[in-house]
């Protein structure tokens, strides 16, 4: 079971100059992609009048996020691994891939590269507002959540077959178009319900800076449970014991 080979790690890991350089790509990563997604949302609604939330505004949206996302996960991979979410950082913890030190470690790198992009697009911007993810009308918290989960497992589920597995040959040069792609197409699917997050740093950044916590627990809630359900499922599923190998960071 995946649960057997989750690491703590040693405190000294957060002084080590590799783990440092890694959560360092994070941060970068996470500052380019949330920079190019949230800022696709802020550039729609000035040039349209605030219609972001329009098809051609989610279709925007789903490109910015699908193509940054897979230029964030590259520039990242070779150094971190180029996780580029607390989920998927999550989910590589439950299947023993890395440290809870070095989770924790991409956890706060994340989280302070979603809050600086946004504070650089607001005062890039002259000051527009970056909108904090929401709710639409007639959507509760629970039908968010289930989106949230369902989504995050395909994001996940893609990020283990494609990056993750030991036995994933050649298709790892995919790995982060593969993503990007996920992220767009579930974007198309759920951005008009709850704004299809599916990352918890996505959601925060733009939290902060506008201020605005209304239901923000359910994107961090259901991205870690679909998270969790795809580490394991893949874990238990399609890497067996014999063929499944400790990964160094660099190589998911």
């Amino acid at each position: 079971m995946p649960i057997s080979r989750i690491a703590i790690g040693s405190p000294a890991e957060f002084a080590q100059a590799d783990s440092l350089k890694a959560a360092l790509a994070e941060f970068i990563s996470v500052l380019i992609f949330v920079f190019a997604g949230e800022g696709s949302g802020v550039a729609f609604n000035k040039l349209t009048d605030d219609a972001s939330t329009t098809p051609a505004g989610l279709v925007a949206a789903a490109l910015a996020h699908g193509f940054g996302l897979f230029v964030a996960v590259s520039i990242g991979a070779n150094i971190s691994g180029g996780h580029v979410n607390p989920a998927v950082t999550f989910g590589a913890f439950l299947g023993g891939h890395i440290t809870l030190i070095r989770g924790i470690l991409y956890w706060i790198a994340q989280l302070l590269g979603s809050v600086v992009a946004c504070l650089l697009l607001r005062f890039g911007t002259g000051g527009l507002s970056t909108p904090a993810f929401s709710l639409s009308t007639d959507v509760s918290v629970w039908n968010a959540v289930v989106l949230e989960i369902v989504m995050t497992f395909g994001l996940v589920y893609t990020v283990y077959a494609t990056a993750v597995d030991p036995k994933k040959g050649n298709i790892g040069i995919l790995a982060p178009i593969a993503i990007g792609l996920i992220v767009a197409a579930n974007i198309l699917a759920g951005g008009a319900f709850d704004g299809a997050s599916m990352n918890p740093a996505v959601s925060f950044g733009p939290a902060v800076v506008s201020w605005s916590w209304d239901n923000h627990w359910v994107y961090w809630l259901g991205p870690l449970i679909g998270s969790a359900i795809a580490a394991i499922v893949y874990e238990v599923f399609f890497i067996s014991p014999d063929t499944h190998e400790q990964l160094p960071a660099t190589d998911y």
